[in-house]
Formats: structure tokens, C-alpha cells, sequence
């Protein structure tokens, strides 16, 4: 990923130095673990913590070069790694890696760096919520126009606009655990799952020590559905990013100015338009969401390896992984940051409500008249007759507003009369449950 769109935070997970720290735990607690087994001499097990953690803990650019040097001979990462490590442990490393393949390495060391990126990811999300909420409680009875196609539908309020988002971001983050947990797991089993070379109970030593669960059944490989489902998992907290970030677009549009991001002192929105004020955050996250769901087919796709393994997924993992995870913190902490400075406009949205002439209470006359004796259908087309009459009139010298036409038409006068109808059409009515709908979201608020 870019550096534009990288914290250090998430990309420290995925660095050559992060990674092999990993590498090296990974292989000092299985010495550890074959020296208590007595596999290995429990000497040589000490002298590889010691000498290793020592080697592995100031990983210079000079050792970087130096592995990559070996790797260029070797053409194999782990081995270069084990070359590099035994070149400073002496020999004792030759009981480094007993009976172990290199996919005990690499995959219980990618479990390791996606819990990690996990529980950032985790630590936006509950960043992002805690601003919705503050909002949505800020916003609870501020009333607006809901819209369905883009059109005035009913009133709302702008509260529950954001109560929807921050559950929709709970779901988010229940997912988002079981992913974590998901992808949790350790193998150490050895070539092709069998542990023909290496004792159980090493799995399970070292899984213990990673805060990993021991991979059921392995095969040389950590079973990739679990990445799969990992990587779906940040596709779909990307795409309730884009459904936010959309909100927010549409909303600071010039035609509607009901909410925009906060504009900075200094900011300019455009070189040729000084008067530009753009919605770049939201347009950039959907770009970013774009990305992030992208990387789960080839996720999906990298499920199906040639009998106990092949390589065909590691090139995908090497990119997908860090890309996927730095594209989605960058993108999580953006939204939370544009949701806690959003500029909110009441008394735009209150004008907006007003705009069309109150036609946006159809449905509240249409239920009046139904109860007062006439037919639904004789309801909707006299109701929509008023509607229409409004709606084609608007802005000219003979315009009426919808209840004005309401009580023009003989049929609707016929049921209800002017208190009647200002009672059917009463927008307070339409919030009176706002607080049920709260408590459930939010519990007691």
C-alpha cells in the first residue's frame, strides 16, 4: 500500500523486521518445546532463545540485505532466514527446525500478523462507533427528509439516519472477532500435516505461547477458508464504509447541503474554483472500500490448493494481506474522524422537509381517509391527486400546498376536515418511537 494511505501502526505488523521476529518465535519456541520433549538437547534449545532473540531483536538494514543476499543463492525465503539466524546462534542451530516444514513458519506466522491487524482493525471500529453514537444522540429528534430513490419519502430524523450506520457497524465488528478468531490458529505439524517428524505436543506448546488455537486438521497448510472468511469479513466492514461515505456525499451535495465535512481553515476545494467545498473524504473512502472488497476473490479463489498444498496462494497472501488491512485502518480511522467534525445543517434539512409542499405526508392522509370510511384505492388516488396537483405546481404564483389541495378535493372533504387532517399529517407523530428504536441500538442512552 501507498504510503498516503498507510498508518505506521498497521504497517509495523507487516514489516520484514515484524516478520521475522515472528519467524524466530516460531522457531525458539519449538526448540524450547523439543527440548523438553528431549527431541533436542534442552542446552542447545537455551543457547537458540538466547543467541537468536539477541540476533532477531536489532534486525538492521545490513541483516535485511544480508537475507535477501542468501535468499538470492537459496531461493527460499525460510531458508535464507534459518542461514542468516544459525550465522549468529553458532552450532546449535542445526536443531533448529527438527522435523518442521516451512509452512510451519509461514502460516502460523501470517495467523499471528492477521490477529494483530485484527485487533487494530477492531480498535477503529470501536473509534468510528463511539463518534456515530455521539452523534446520533447529539441528532436524535433533529428532523429531516428520509429518502427512497433519491426522492422526498417520509420525515426521519437525522439520528436515526446514524443509529442505522452505527448498527450496521456492530454487526461489523461482531464479524470482524469472528474472523480474528477464525484465523487463529497454529500448525506445526510438519511435510504435508502428518506429524511423522514432530511431536503434537510441540503444536501445542507453541500455540499456547502465540495465544493461538492448534489448527484441527492441517494438511502442509493452514486451511485457507479461514482466510477467505477473514478477508470477506474486511470486505463488508469496507462496504459499510462506502454506504456511510455515500450518505455523507449525497448530503453535501449543493442541491441539498443538509451535511458536509468539516472544512479546514486553509483548505481549498479546488485550483480553478475558489468557492469549491468537496466531499474528498467520503470520495475517498469509497475508493478505498473499491480496494478492499477486491481483495476477497482472490482470497475465495486461493481456497482451493493442489492436494496438501501448492504455493499458488502465497503471492496473493504476500499482497492481500498487508494491502487489504492497511486500506481498511487508514480507511476506518478517516471515517471516524470525518464523522466526529461532520457539519450538520438543521435548518437546512427542516427546509428540504418543507420543500415540496408537504406532499411527503401522503401516507398519513392515506391511512386517515382508509379509517374514516373510504376505500384504499379511492384513498390513494385522491391523495395522489392532491400530490400531484402540488408537486406540478410548485414555485408558481398559483401554488398550493398539499393540505390546502387536500381540502379542496370534495372526495377528501367528505371524510376529513381541517383538524382531522392537520392531526393526520402532525410531524411529531412520525418520531414518537424514535426512543425504541434507540434502546435497542444503543441500550440505555
Amino acid at each position: 500500500m501507498v504510503p498516503r494511505y498507510t498508518r505506521p501502526e498497521m504497517a509495523a505488523i507487516w514489516s520484514p523486521e515484524a516478520r521475522f521476529r515472528i519467524w524466530f518465535e516460531i522457531e525458539a519456541l519449538a526448540a524450547e518445546a523439543m527440548g523438553q520433549l528431549g527431541t533436542i538437547p534442552a542446552e542447545a534449545a537455551a543457547v537458540i532463545r538466547e543467541k537468536g532473540e539477541a540476533r532477531a531483536a536489532g534486525i538492521s538494514q545490513a541483516d535485511l540485505d544480508r537475507i535477501d543476499e542468501i535468499e538470492r543463492e537459496t531461493r527460499h525465503d525460510v531458508i535464507a532466514f534459518l542461514t542468516w539466524l544459525g550465522e549468529g546462534i553458532g552450532p546449535e542451530a542445526r536443531f533448529m527446525h527438527q522435523g518442521m516444514t516451512s509452512s510451519d513458519v509461514l502460516d502460523t506466522c501470517l495467523s499471528v500478523q492477521m490477529v494483530r491487524a485484527a485487533d487494530l482493525l477492531i480498535a477503529d471500529l470501536d473509534r468510528l462507533l463511539a463518534a456515530l453514537r455521539t452523534r446520533a444522540l447529539e441528532h436524535k429528534y433533529t428532523p429531516t427528509i428520509g429518502r427512497s430513490h433519491g426522492i422526498h419519502a417520509e420525515p426521519t430524523t437525522f439520528g436515526l439516519k446514524l443509529a442505522g450506520h452505527y448498527a450496521e457497524f456492530a454487526r461489523c465488528r461482531a464479524r470482524l472477532v469472528a474472523a480474528r478468531a477464525e484465523v487463529a490458529t497454529c500448525a506445526i505439524s510438519g511435510p504435508v500435516g502428518t506429524f511423522a517428524s514432530v511431536d503434537p505436543r510441540v503444536e501445542e506448546f507453541v500455540a499456547s505461547r502465540l495465544g493461538l488455537a492448534v489448527e484441527p486438521v492441517s494438511t502442509q497448510v493452514i486451511p485457507r477458508d479461514r482466510h477467505a472468511a477473514y478477508f470477506c469479513a474486511l470486505a463488508v466492514v469496507a462496504s459499510a464504509v462506502e454506504r456511510l461515505a455515500t450518505e455523507v456525499r449525497h448530503l453535501q451535495r449543493s442541491e441539498v447541503r443538509e451535511a458536509e465535512e468539516y472544512f479546514h481553515p486553509g483548505q481549498k476545494g479546488s485550483s480553478a474554483m475558489p468557492h469549491k467545498r468537496n466531499p474528498v473524504l467520503s470520495e475517498n473512502l469509497t475508493g478505498l472500500a473499491r480496494l478492499v472488497r477486491g481483495y476477497a476473490m482472490p482470497a475465495l479463489e486461493n481456497v482451493a490448493l493442489w492436494h496438501e498444498r501448492d504455493i499458488s496462494h502465497s503471492s496473493v497472501e504476500r499482497v492481500i494481506g498487508p494491502d487489504a488491512t492497511i486500506a481498511l485502518d487508514f480507511a476506518l480511522m478517516r471515517a471516524a474522524g470525518m464523522m466526529e467534525k461532520l457539519t450538520v445543517y438543521p435548518e437546512r434539512m427542516t427546509e428540504n422537509l418543507e420543500s415540496l409542499g408537504g406532499v411527503v405526508h401522503s401516507q398519513k392522509v392515506l391511512l386517515a381517509l382508509t379509517q374514516a370510511g373510504l376505500s384504499r384505492e379511492g384513498a390513494y388516488r385522491a391523495v395522489q391527486r392532491a400530490a400531484m396537483a402540488t408537486w406540478t405546481r410548485l414555485g408558481k404564483p398559483d401554488a398550493r400546498t398539499f393540505r390546502d389541495n387536500l381540502l379542496a378535493d370534495e372526495e377528501v372533504a367528505g371524510k376529513l376536515d381541517a383538524a382531522g387532517l392537520d392531526a393526520a399529517i402532525d410531524p411529531q407523530r412520525d418520531f414518537r418511537h424514535v426512543e425504541t428504536v434507540f434502546a435497542r441500538v444503543f441500550g440505555a442512552a
